[in-house]
């Protein structure tokens, strides 16, 4: 999935397994410090009951006072909308175990960040930038590649891998091999 960035910020939500890979990768940058965040298990029933109240202010249409931010000396902060937004976005990927971290949109990857994102190789990435399937911008001699570009690619990516797995998945039931599972 903390720290809140700008407005235009993407919840980038990294497995398990790729957390230390994108963590060792990315940590070099200032603006993307800290590693992904995860929640502990104490802080679970305090998610909890944020992801209720964030739910039931959704839910209540009628005129509500802002929710606040108490400080540790009683000061007041009005929360704005858009980091409402955000939280409400972010709390249910901490509840469910998620390691995540804020990245914004505009950001630029090298071709090894982008790489270790997409969990490829770094040769293969540059054969996606050449064919035209990733888009990047060339700063001198290196490829940059935008994380709002990548992240679009990764989704289509994904969304074709479901689509032929459900293909297969049917197939396997057309040739009865579902019979043969444990």
């Amino acid at each position: 999935m903390i720290a809140i960035v700008a407005i235009a910020a993407f919840v980038a939500i990294v497995t398990e397994g790729m957390r230390e890979m994108v963590a060792k990768t990315l940590e070099r940058d200032l603006s993307m410090e800290g590693g992904p965040v995860t929640a502990s298990i104490d802080e679970h029933q305090t998610l909890e009951a944020i992801d209720a109240l964030l739910a039931q202010m959704e839910k209540n249409t009628a005129a509500q006072p802002q929710p606040m931010l108490l400080g540790r000396n009683n000061e007041r902060i009005e929360l704005p909308e858009s980091l409402l937004r955000v939280l409400q976005q972010i709390v249910p990927h901490l509840l469910q175990g998620h390691a995540l971290r804020i990245v914004p949109f505009h950001k630029e990857l090298s071709t090894q960040e982008a790489a270790d994102i997409l969990n490829v190789s770094r040769p293969f990435l540059i054969g996606l930038l050449e064919r035209g399937e990733v888009p990047f911008v060339k700063t001198g001699k290196h490829r940059r590649i935008r994380f709002e570009d990548l992240m679009a690619y990764k989704k289509k990516r994904d969304a074709t891998r479901r689509e032929a797995l459900d293909k297969l998945s049917e197939l396997g039931q057309e040739f009865g091999l579902d019979k043969y599972q444990d």
